[in-house]
């Protein structure tokens, strides 16, 4: 029996693309989308791009100064929990800071890092009430989870978002720092 190799070429192709065509939409109707629009229905969400990676969700999203970052994440957690699964969950929030909102992080970094490592979590809230009263026109509020300690830094319509880990080993590079 003689082989031909273009129509074997050409069902291995055809195959190749049915699978992982057909992977590719699974995933994007069950998996993306869904998450997708539980995030971006989120009150305070301007904008949210989601990848699901083997062992993350990165949720990248632009939102409003008034976006409660922590309880989008609880509601994450709990509404999509059979999409996410064990995936951890990552932030990557747009940045819509000022000077003085950055001038004023970094001087509060120190004494919040010195909490966060001490595991000290009230004296973050302190901190930022302190510092809060040092400079007049910047609203600041802080919140917690059992994987996150979230801040949020604002004055007129410049908003700064922190989301600083609750685990040491991971604080080496603060994200949206």
């Amino acid at each position: 029996m003689k082989l031909r190799a273009v129509p074997i070429v050409v069902a291995a192709v055809l195959a190749a693309l049915l699978l992982f065509g057909g992977w590719f939409i699974y995933r994007q109707v069950t998996m993306q989308s869904p998450l997708e629009k539980l995030v971006s229905q989120y009150p305070g969400v301007k904008s949210a791009q989601i990848d699901i990676k083997q062992d993350q969700v990165v949720l990248k999203l632009d939102l409003k100064p008034q976006a409660d970052v922590a309880g989008l994440v609880d509601v994450v957690k709990q509404k999509g929990q059979s999409i996410i699964g064990s995936r951890s969950i990552n932030l990557d929030i747009a940045d819509h800071s000022n000077s003085s909102l950055n001038q004023w992080w970094s001087e509060a970094m120190f004494p919040v890092a010195e909490a966060m490592e001490n595991k000290k979590y009230t004296q973050i809230s302190s901190t930022v009430e302190q510092m809060k009263k040092k400079k007049a026109g910047i609203k600041a509020d802080t919140d917690m989870d059992s994987n996150n300690v979230y801040i949020r830094l604002s004055e007129g319509n410049a908003t700064k978002f922190i989301v600083l880990p609750r685990q040491s080993q991971q604080m080496g590079v603060w994200p949206n720092a």
